[in-house]
């Protein structure tokens, strides 16, 4: 997926799994985007899996929340 698709990905799957709302998650992504969290994959697009996004979605709910 693209940079972008993966962004979305975790974006959705921090509100399936954790119950918030879609703009608290957009919030949350955004937050990480700006601390340099997604840089990584912007560099690298073929970490921007599945699997990967529901890592960086615990771990930007994690953080962020």
């Amino acid at each position: 997926m693209t940079y972008e698709e993966h962004l979305d990905e975790v974006t959705t799957l921090i509100t399936e799994k954790y119950n918030v709302e879609d703009q608290v998650a957009i919030d949350m992504v955004m937050r990480a985007q700006a601390d340099d969290f997604f840089t990584l994959h912007d560099d690298d697009p073929s970490i921007c899996t599945l699997d990967r996004a529901h890592a960086d979605a615990r771990a930007v709910y994690k953080k962020y929340r």
